[in-house]
């Protein structure tokens, strides 16, 4: 029935500062960007590589998110990388902080979680190692 995540949808605080995060700090290539008038509120479509999305919203007077990282709910989204200790590098290299790689004990892959704007939990899976 169901064949893929076809998008996650994201509510920021800054639109501004967010979006710089998505599309130039992460790389995610913008499809389409509106601003709706009714609601005073942008919407900005970015798109993965594997043809997955990122909807974007700012909304005015949103509540904050209640806690880290374990709030009832979606707990945090995962981005799955090639080379992980490249994508930290890189991430690092644009002022971003990440926790130390770790490796998952049931599939033994590398992961790592970091923070978008919003301060919203998001991790690097790693998926194939260049050196397996």
């Amino acid at each position: 029935m169901l064949n893929s995540i076809h998008h996650a949808a994201i509510i920021c605080s800054d639109y501004q500062r967010s979006k710089h995060f998505y599309s130039v700090v992460l790389g995610l290539k913008v499809i389409a960007e509106n601003y709706r008038e009714q609601r005073e509120s942008y919407k900005l479509d970015l798109a993965l590589p594997d043809g997955g999305q990122i909807e974007l919203f700012s909304f005015p007077n949103r509540p904050a998110r209640p806690s880290y990282p374990e709030a009832q709910g979606l707990r945090h989204l995962a981005f799955s990388v090639t080379d992980i200790d490249q994508a930290k590098a890189h991430l690092q290299a644009q002022g971003i902080e990440l926790e130390a790689i770790r490796i998952d004990e049931y599939t033994g892959k590398r992961y790592t979680f970091f923070s978008d704007p919003d301060g919203l939990p998001l991790e690097l899976y790693e998926q194939a190692r260049g050196n397996s």
